[in-house]
């Protein structure tokens, strides 16, 4: 024991050493190799005969002195911090508004314009004339001529104005500019150009042909996916948001690139106008992207919801197995038809969705008779989702059959009939007895052959 005890006290005097030495070391200032290449390997774009000549040596530092200097240039002026580029979009927010604002004034200065410009007008006539007549008289003859004449009359009254020609002066400019930059391959910046015209002359169809008549640049992003990214980031600073067209059209330039991040932001973020057709092509495109398809559905749920398109936007729901969602959807708006929920049940014919249609709710009648929905789906050759909803209606016994035979409104004595002889004929010889059973246990109950008479139309003693 004395042994071991020592050599354990040699032992933690070596650790309590090694310790200290560790902490001394990190106090002081360690300077590391910066060289990470192996200096015994040979030089990149150097020859081994040149690697040992030191006036070649000597010409290749300077070469290399020489790119260096150029890329910390090219930081200088190419690139911007990530938080720079923030506030420049808040200033150019800011600007817009205050843009927005001159534009206004501008307006109610160019009416105020055109109203003194008719009483002067009237004015000289009046002066011009036998004045007959009164100076008010004058005037209204002349917004009268002004009414029934009126680009003749905006002519003649602006015919000094330079308003209208400086216009046009900035109009040819933007155009010219985008023209030049995209002629020198400047798509970049051409479509930032372009996003940031003034009442956005430029973000239309043409400007966005222009952009995907340049294709595909090795090396460089999609012309045409760069033009859309910056038309749609500032479609906030545009009272408009950007048009149901350029909308769909950008929409499909992101998917094709397989950017569906830029898509989510955009229709969640971004100052659009939606249409069924965007939504059509999300979906479409969660068909071929599986492992998408979720987002694709809740994408195209927020455009459906938009355009009132509340039949695709339920489907949807149903599509991403938010069944308790869909059928708030149909308490939320109200307009759906029994017709139109039988052809939602086609579309997903899902067995929670068409229990919970055909089930009361909260007290409420069910928005689906469950005879009518099992015959729906047995005309229209989909006899496998009729038999799993007959398997789950098996486990419920005869309360469960009872419960919807008797709550069923819309369904006729005949109607349920053959619903029994489908069970029948389908295996289910247990249901098909409790529903005939059902039948002639109620008191007054007979073979009715007229389809008029409904089930919920007994005479009870």
């Amino acid at each position: 024991m004395k042994i071991v005890e020592n050599n354990s006290l040699m032992i933690q005097l070596q650790i309590d050493q090694m310790k200290q030495l560790r902490a001394e070391y990190d106090k002081k200032e360690v300077k590391y190799c910066t060289f990470s290449k192996d200096p015994s390997q040979p030089i990149p774009g150097m020859t081994l005969q040149d690697s040992v000549n030191l006036d070649a040596l000597n010409k290749y530092m300077k070469h290399l002195n020489d790119k260096f200097e150029e890329m910390k240039q090219t930081m200088l002026i190419k690139y911007i911090p990530a938080q720079r580029m923030a506030d420049l979009d808040e200033e150019m927010i800011v600007l817009l508004k205050r843009r927005d604002v001159a534009e206004d004034l501008n307006k109610k200065l160019q009416f105020r314009h055109q109203r003194l410009q008719i009483i002067s007008h009237a004015l000289n006539s009046w002066l011009k004339s036998d004045r007959s007549g009164s100076f008010q008289d004058s005037v209204e003859q002349i917004m009268k001529t002004k009414d029934v004449h009126d680009d003749q009359a905006v002519d003649e009254l602006f015919e000094d104005n330079p308003s209208k020609a400086k216009e046009a002066e900035i109009m040819l400019y933007h155009i010219d500019r985008l023209n030049e930059l995209i002629s020198i391959g400047e798509y970049e910046k051409a479509a930032s150009f372009a996003a940031n015209s003034p009442r956005k002359i430029l973000q239309n169809i043409g400007t966005m042909n222009k952009f995907k008549a340049a294709g595909k640049i090795r090396g460089k992003p999609l012309p045409l996916l760069s033009f859309f990214e910056a038309i749609f980031s500032t479609s906030h600073a545009f009272r408009c948001p950007i048009n149901a067209d350029l909308t769909l059209e950008g929409i499909k330039c992101g998917l094709s690139e397989k950017r569906l991040d830029l898509v989510i932001n955009w229709v969640t973020q971004e100052k659009l106008t939606f249409s069924d057709k965007a939504g059509d092509v999300i979906c479409a495109y969660g068909e071929q992207d599986t492992y998408n398809k979720a987002k694709c559905l809740a994408l195209a749920q927020i455009i459906y919801s938009e355009c009132d398109q509340h039949k695709k936007a339920f489907l949807c729901l149903c599509k991403q197995g938010q069944i308790q969602g869909a059928m708030e959807y149909i308490q939320q708006f109200k307009d759906f038809t029994s017709d139109d929920l039988m052809q939602l049940i086609t579309a997903c014919p899902q067995i929670e969705l068409i229990q919970s249609l055909t089930q009361e709710r909260n007290g409420k009648p069910p928005y689906l008779s469950f005879g009518l929905t099992v015959l729906h789906l047995f005309s229209t050759d989909m006899k496998k989702v009729g038999i799993e909803l007959f398997q789950e209606l098996n486990k419920g016994g005869k309360d469960a059959v009872e419960h919807l035979v008797m709550n069923d409104s819309f369904c006729s004595l005949e109607k349920w009939q053959e619903v029994a002889n489908i069970c029948l004929q389908n295996g289910f010889e247990k249901i098909s007895n409790n529903i005939l059973s059902i039948l002639r246990s109620q008191s007054g109950v007979a073979e009715f052959e007229d389809d008029t008479i409904n089930l919920m139309e007994h005479v009870f003693w």
